[in-house]
């Protein structure tokens, strides 16, 4: 089984996927935690970091900096980059997640393609094409998922949640707005596809409704 979690910043999903494998686990049942995000594998992040050790201070430093933008905002540098991070992750899901699914695992994703292409189309605006022959061979390839959940809270509940958690390169309201907006458009996340469960609820609550949903199929 393949469970994918998907939604806004501080909604809250790392603290429901380690509910859902602990419930899961007192099922006898063996969890597998993925999370993914498009340049930001385990494999590309070694990728890249390979190449600041060859190129020295020809590249930036992880993380964000005007640098890092201005070389991304190369024509060339960034179709390879999209072209690499798409190839990864047809390896990470099409391969590896395949492959703990054969194994027994209950495979649980932190964020999946869906999340993955707003993230291409807001920071490569003109430059990421989704009809492109790779982007839809990663769509073909990778394992549908059994379960998939959406979890949101309103952009002002996402950016004060930030804060508590003082994440080191939180979204711009703007970007938050941009990506809820999507997350809540049925065009790109149909209620037909995902469980879309507003996080201002107890976390109680929550679970529940994740829990009730797996074991309603």
């Amino acid at each position: 089984m393949i469970v994918v979690f998907s939604g806004t910043d501080g909604a809250g999903k790392s603290t429901q996927i380690e509910l859902l494998q602990s419930y899961l686990s007192s099922k006898n049942c063996k969890t597998k935690y993925l999370w993914a995000r498009g340049g930001y594998t385990p494999l590309f992040s070694s990728v890249k970091n390979i190449a600041r050790w060859l190129l020295r201070k020809k590249l930036p430093g992880a993380g964000e900096s005007k640098e890092r933008d201005q070389i991304l905002n190369k024509s060339s540098v960034s179709s390879l980059w999209l072209f690499i991070a798409i190839l990864d992750l047809l390896f990470f899901y099409g391969i590896y997640a395949r492959y703990c699914s054969i194994l027994g695992y209950v495979v649980i994703c932190d964020r999946y393609l869906e999340d993955t292409c707003l993230d291409f189309k807001r920071n490569f605006s003109g430059k990421f094409n989704e009809t492109g022959i790779l982007w839809r061979a990663l769509l073909l390839f990778a394992p549908k998922p059994n379960h998939s959940f959406l979890l949101y809270v309103p952009v002002e509940v996402s950016i004060e949640r930030s804060k508590l958690k003082k994440e080191p390169f939180p979204d711009s309201p703007e970007t938050l707005k941009w990506r809820l907006d999507y997350y809540l458009n049925e065009r790109y996340f149909p209620s037909s596809r995902f469980c879309k469960i507003d996080c201002q609820q107890p976390v109680d609550t929550i679970q529940t409704i994740i829990r009730n949903h797996i074991e309603a199929v």
